[in-house]
């Protein structure tokens, strides 16, 4: 009597395919999750709501001037790091180097462009590892010092990799956003 083995390879391969699925589940529920939280929104927010973010800048440009110095290097209020992949930016950004290993000093001015007076402001920023969450720092008012309202403050950094500064300017109703890629020298 001839033996048929065409039963025992599909068993074969489907305990093969099985298994596979079962490693595949596991590896994905195993891996870490890093969840975007940019202009410190959950994504879904930023996307529903991204038209109205922009116009909100545009509106607070055009009331206000806004200077951000990070370690003696001045910005305005920019968003055009988003669009952007962290290769590119390695290649192409004027926001290369601005933070280093250490301490790291911030300070935040709001000038009304017709009155010319200094301007009190609701600061919440994040500035954050590009590739996970465990070292995010939380900068809001209370860890800023308000030095006739110039908002000042120092963070200390302790890895040379690449970083996100993302957060929210509010002044008078008015929200401006911000979202930086640099690295730490």
């Amino acid at each position: 009597m001839k033996r048929n083995y065409w039963p025992l390879f599909f068993i074969g391969i489907f305990s093969f395919v099985f298994s596979m699925i079962v490693w595949t589940v596991k590896s994905a529920v195993n891996a870490p999750v890093i969840e975007d939280k940019s202009f410190m929104k959950k994504y879904q927010d930023v996307d529903e709501h991204y038209n109205d973010m922009m116009i909100s800048n545009d509106k607070f440009l055009s009331k206000y001037n806004f200077e951000l110095d990070v370690n003696e290097k001045k910005f305005d209020l920019t968003t055009d790091d988003i669009k952007y992949s962290q290769r590119v930016m390695e290649k192409y950004s004027s926001h290369k180097d601005i933070l280093k290993v250490g301490q790291n000093s911030l300070n935040i001015i709001v000038i009304d462009k017709i009155t010319k007076e200094k301007k009190d402001i609701n600061i919440e920023l994040e500035v954050s590892k590009s590739i996970s969450a465990d070292a995010d720092l939380i900068l809001n008012n209370e860890q800023f010092k308000n030095n006739d309202k110039v908002f000042s403050s120092t963070f200390e950094l302790k890895d040379e990799t690449n970083w996100i500064i993302t957060g929210s300017f509010t002044v008078d109703g008015i929200v401006g956003y911000i979202y930086i890629r640099t690295n730490a020298i």
